[in-house]
Order: structure tokens, then sequence, then C-alpha cells
């Protein structure tokens, strides 16, 4: 029997069972009805986990006004992974010559102008403006799930382009948001241990560019300002992350006029499961057959009985 944990098989075993569906651009596919019903039901367990956080829920599109990109300044840190929206603006004249250039295959692209929007790389975001100004005492929490973009096109399935993230954000004091990071670290590692997935914990480093982004890497680990928790999806020796914990200091907090009930600059920190990976790695682990499944896991996710999934659209 082949190695379960190659790219190859598991993208074979998505698109064979019918769980994924290629659309021909790298990182994009339908998800089946089958693969949301498990993504939801994750999405519900997660939220039955971090009740006792009593957090504001809110939505945002998956686009973002680009002057948040340019506040976080995201272009000097990930200029590599940005998506930004552009759109046609001519005339009458100029809208016939992209038709007819699109017609023959040619680049139409540079017909287009940008507009004030850009992909939401990160699902907490459009969170941070919204915080602006003093917080009560305890902070803020804020839960969101919604989808991100980023410009990684790869073969790979859990390297997607578009994803979604189940994220919470913590603002307020220093002691408060790294606390409550810790916490949750604590809870998702159990979390996903109760989905009897093999997860294990590291200090990490986000995909930052060039040879200064290496630094920014190098201090991020060296301070543990971010945790991901892993598990084999796609590799044994190189398992896949599958959450995140993230302290970003001042730097949200700085950006967006953040202040606690002191008078201080807030610090933030957030934390987000990657709802797909998890997903993935649920099927990779226990099979394609969801009725397969350990009874246990079955009894997490769908405590009423299998009887009452999601089969059809």
């Amino acid at each position: 029997m082949g190695d379960r944990f190659t790219p190859e098989a598991c993208h074979a075993g998505l698109v064979e069972h019918g769980l994924i569906i290629p659309v021909g651009a790298k990182g994009i596919f339908g998800r089946s009805a089958v693969f949301e019903d498990v993504l939801e039901r994750f999405n519900l367990l997660v939220s039955k986990t971090g009740a006792g956080d009593r957090a504001e829920s809110c939505v945002f599109p998956p686009v973002i006004d680009r002057k948040v990109l340019e506040r976080v300044k995201y272009l000097e840190s990930f200029p590599h992974l940005c998506g930004s929206v552009h759109s046609f603006t001519g005339n009458a004249l100029q809208a016939l010559a992209l038709a007819e250039r699109a017609r023959e295959g040619g680049d139409w692209s540079e017909m287009l102008t940008a507009t004030s929007v850009t992909l939401n790389p990160a699902v907490c975001y459009p969170v941070y403006p919204g915080l602006a100004g003093t917080l009560p005492a305890v902070g803020r929490i804020i839960s969101i799930i919604g989808w991100a973009y980023r410009h990684e096109p790869s073969d790979e399935p859990t390297r997607m382009q578009s994803f979604r993230v189940r994220e919470f954000i913590h603002a307020g004091t220093p002691d408060q948001v790294v606390a409550w990071r810790d916490q949750w670290l604590e809870r998702g590692l159990t979390l996903l241990r109760g989905l009897q997935l093999p997860v294990a914990e590291q200090v990490a480093a986000d995909p930052f560019f060039g040879r200064a982004g290496r630094l920014m890497g190098s201090n991020q680990m060296a301070q543990k300002l971010k945790f991901e928790v892993l598990v084999p999806v796609i590799s044994s020796g190189e398992p896949t992350a599958i959450c995140s914990f993230n302290y970003h200091q001042d730097k949200f907090g700085e950006a967006f006029g953040i202040r606690t009930a002191d008078g201080e600059v807030a610090h933030t920190a957030c934390l987000g499961f990657g709802m797909e990976r998890v997903v993935m790695a649920l099927f990779v682990h226990h099979g394609w057959h969801v009725e397969d499944w350990p009874a246990a896991v079955r009894a997490q996710l769908w405590p009423e009985g299998l009887s009452a999934r999601v089969t059809a659209p």
C-alpha cells in the first residue's frame, strides 16, 4: 500500500470521492455537499468550544479597502500574496478592443484599472478599523468566519488560493490577549485531539517576503509570537498547519487608534482554524466516507446521528 500522506494521494482521494471539484485554475476548486457538511459541523464545534468567550459575531465580504492593507504595511511584508481587484473603466470603443483581445486569447489585463478594493488576505483584517477608539476594561473579542485570498497557485491540495478561516480576535491589554491566546492554544489542541487527529504544536513564522522578511520571521519565532498546530495531511515528515495562534503586540492598535480603558495602545491577538485543511485532515485520517469514521469522532460532529448530515445541495 502506498503512502497516504502525499499531495497526489490527498488530491486523488478528494476528487475520486467527489469531495472537491476541480475547476481548472490551480488552488481553486468546488466543494461538495458532504465536504461542506463536515466543514459546518466543525465550525459548530469551534463555536461550542469558544462559547465562554461571549464573542461578538460579524461577517465581512471577501474584499477589503486597499487602504487597510496600506495602513498595516501588508505590501512591505507579503507583496507576493496580494490580490488586487481591477475593473474596466473605459469607453465604448475601448470595451470593443477589450472584448476583441479576449476573443483572440491576448492579454487583456492591461486594459483594466485598479479599484479601491483588494481581495482580503487575512480574515481578521476588516475587524480592526471597527475597533478604533477606547475599549471596555475587559477588551473586546470578535468571532468571524470568512474567505481569504493569497496568490499561491499550486497543485498541492492544502495550498489554496481561496479558502475559509474561522477566526477569533481579542483586543485589550498585553496580559489579557496573551493569556487568551495561550488558553485558546490549549483549547484548540484538545478540540482536534478529540477528533482523533495526531496534532502537534510548534513555534512558527509568517511567510514574509525577501531577505528582510527572513529576519522578521526569525524575530517572530524568537519572541514566540506565533504558534501553529500541525497534522500530517500531504506529508508525514512535513505536517500541515491547520490552525495558528498569533500575538500582534501593538501593531494593529497603533495602526487603527485602538486604546485600552486606561488610555494605552491596545494589543491584539488572533487565532484561526483553516477550515478546508481541517476537513481534508479528517478525510485523510479517517477515510473518504464519513460512515466509516470512528464512532467517537462522528459523535462529536453529528451528535444527533449521521442521518442529519447534508447529502445534497
